[in-house]
């Protein structure tokens, strides 16, 4: 849904971003500011800023920035509909209206919403009848309390035909509705129409929002059809784009920094017995992109907690397949290998959490289990068959989407069967000897000469020198700032102390240009270094001025004309613009290489790496 911009604007108006940040941090005032400790990665110096006039947060330990509704999307997990839903809700504000169909969709959905919820009270007030006996032995016997069945709204569904239905039925709710809703069936021919759950222990499944939309249930006869049964699809759920328990692990996985996938409702509750309260499972299917998106909201790298057995290790094969065309940068799964039989409840039981924890402390990641996936599938002990598990890798490697993701991924698999099948390739003669130099390693020589090219500048520090005299420049010259600010802002830096610094001068140029423009003086320099002592990047800008180059190159120097200044850091800019893109470019091209080695790719890699050799040169002559 598209909100109108008044709207958002409304409610940034209404509600601080400090207030809704204060919730989960410690905030200082600090000048027209607040800063405190980065709630994204633990950090002892505060590094981390709000600004209520211009209505953002910054985080310079993670380079993550946005408005009050990103803070609850990036903290909480909401989509941004959910956010904009919870802020207005705070605000006092009403939702706009929808389309007309639209609104007359969202209010079936509601009416049906009243129908799940009614029927899940009536489920939960039956598992304390004398009918419901039998399971609450085996709820106890699977060291389920009354608390915890409680607390995640479970109840039982008689064995009577129509129990749930005459219930519904006193409270006006329509045959129809209740058909609509997935609670009772009505058969072709006729007759009757009857509760779809009977004589089962049942789960309720909410959505992201907490709302029960539909119900899990497991049956109490041996010899019942089907163990467990779920709702059928209805305009509420679709049970491939659902999660169990996503709404109640939202905030431990953002407070655990991951979350875990199980298979089952029992996994997830016993797990929530040993205190692991940040724990889904899908609803009896593999996996879904749906559903891997939902993880994603939780936490970056989700642990697929599986059983030990061949059943898991497929189940792990198909959730890398579905998930290899979805992965982007900084987001994956990693797999937990259950010992054989167990399920994470009896390990929990006979282990408690610790248990648990070692288990997710092996997990593997994407990559390994995929490499272990592939050279397990069959030999590669001669040349067919190591040309078999090359294509196999490639194919893999090529549903990747992202090339960023997809590029470091070939350089990795490259990597690992040079070391798995000899230099040449060739695994029965990998022990032979040496093997000549091919023109791979060639191109690979000139391109490690030109990385480890460099000159003094902040020797040992780890500092990029190119990187440290851009910002250098801008420290003795603010004034930079006020006419290429948006420049600066958007360069890419290696270096996330640089980073940090580069964003304290922008909150300065951006707090004080606008009053300063009507003065020929431009921006304070004294003022811009008390601003960044201030912030904590005082020792950084000591350091940099240090440098020998401070005192040499004359478009850094503080005593230098202005436009000798902006002509040299213009210069060093487009240098480093650039050759950020070749490097980019080369990993691409080094990825596609190592998947094809043909004549042009190796000559595309050749260019981009004699283009980045050029520019090197060039880089040393400037900043010498």
């Amino acid at each position: 849904m598209a909100f109108p911009q008044n709207f958002l604007q409304e409610i940034k108006n209404r509600i601080s971003v400090s207030d809704v940040v204060g919730r989960k941090v410690k905030l200082q005032r600090r000048g027209r500011e607040f800063v405190g400790l980065s709630p994204f990665k633990p950090e002892r110096t505060p590094s981390f800023t709000v600004n209520d006039d211009k209505q953002f947060y910054h985080c310079f330990s993670t380079g993550k920035h946005g408005s009050v509704f990103d803070f609850l999307m990036e903290t909480e997990g909401l989509s941004f509909l959910e956010a904009v839903e919870a802020l207005a809700r705070q605000a006092g504000l009403e939702m706009p209206q929808a389309d007309p169909q639209a609104a007359e969709k969202a209010q079936r959905q509601s009416s049906l919403i009243d129908v799940t919820q009614a029927a899940a009270g009536w489920f939960a007030d039956q598992l304390n009848r004398p009918t419901a006996q039998a399971a609450r032995a085996y709820l106890e016997n699977r060291g389920v309390s009354d608390a915890l069945a409680k607390d995640f709204g479970m109840g039982f569904a008689p064995s009577a035909r129509r129990g749930l239905v005459e219930f519904l039925q006193a409270r006006n709710f329509t045959i129809d509705m209740i058909v609509e809703a997935g609670l009772a069936i009505k058969p072709d021919d006729g007759g009757a129409d009857y509760d779809r759950f009977r004589d089962r222990i049942i789960f309720p499944i909410h959505d992201a929002r907490g709302r029960v939309i539909a119900f899990g249930g497991r049956a109490m006869q041996a010899d019942a059809r089907a163990k467990y049964l779920n709702s059928p699809a209805t305009p509420l759920f679709n049970k491939s784009a659902v999660l169990f328990n996503f709404a109640r692990a939202r905030q431990p996985a953002y407070d655990a920094k991951t979350v875990l996938v199980t298979e089952g409702y029992m996994d997830v509750i016993g797990l929530a017995r040993a205190g692991i309260t940040h724990a889904v499972a899908p609803l009896g299917t593999a996996v879904t992109e749906e559903q891997i998106r939902l993880l994603w909201r939780l936490a970056a790298e989700p642990v697929m907690c599986l059983d030990g057995d061949q059943a898991g290790l497929r189940a792990a094969y198909r959730a890398i397949d579905r998930t290899l065309p979805l992965l982007k940068a900084g987001y994956s799964l990693r797999f937990a290998m259950l010992p054989a039989g167990k399920d994470p409840d009896d390990l929990v039981r006979e282990g408690g959490a610790e248990a648990m924890q070692n288990v997710i402390g092996r997990a593997l990641s994407m990559i390994d289990l995929l490499w272990e996936r592939e050279v397990e599938a069959s030999p590669w002990d001669t040349p067919e068959r190591a040309a078999a598990l090359k294509q196999r890798l490639r194919a893999a490697v090529q549903q990747i989407t992202d090339p960023d993701v997809r590029a470091l991924y070939a350089q990795d698999i490259k990597a690992r069967l040079d070391r798995l099948l000899g230099e040449k390739g060739v695994p029965y003669r990998a022990s032979n000897g040496r093997v000549a130099p091919s023109h791979r390693q060639a191109w690979r020589r000139q391109s490690a000469k030109s990385e480890t090219r460099r000159s003094n500048i902040a020797q040992g520090s780890g500092i990029p020198p190119r990187e440290a005299l851009i910002v250098l420049c801008v420290i003795n010259h603010p004034d930079l700032v006020q006419k290429h600010r948006d420049l600066f802002e958007r360069l890419v830096f290696e270096t996330s102390s640089l980073d940090k610094l580069r964003f304290a001068i922008i909150d300065y140029a951006d707090a004080f240009v606008a009053p300063l423009a009507e003065s020929a003086a431009g921006l304070d320099n004294e003022g811009l270094t008390g601003h960044l002592k201030a912030t904590g990047t005082g020792e950084l800008v000591d350091q940099l001025r240090q440098m020998p180059e401070a005192l040499t190159l004359g478009f850094v120097r503080q005593d230098s004309n202005l436009d000798i200044v902006e002509a040299g850091w213009l210069e060093v800019v487009e240098l480093h613009h650039t050759l950020k893109t070749l490097m980019d470019e080369r990993a691409e091209a080094e990825a596609d290489f190592a998947i094809d080695s043909t004549q042009e790719n190796f000559e595309r890699l050749s260019a981009i790496v004699n283009q980045i050799a050029a520019l090197e040169q060039r880089n040393d002559k400037t900043l010498t």
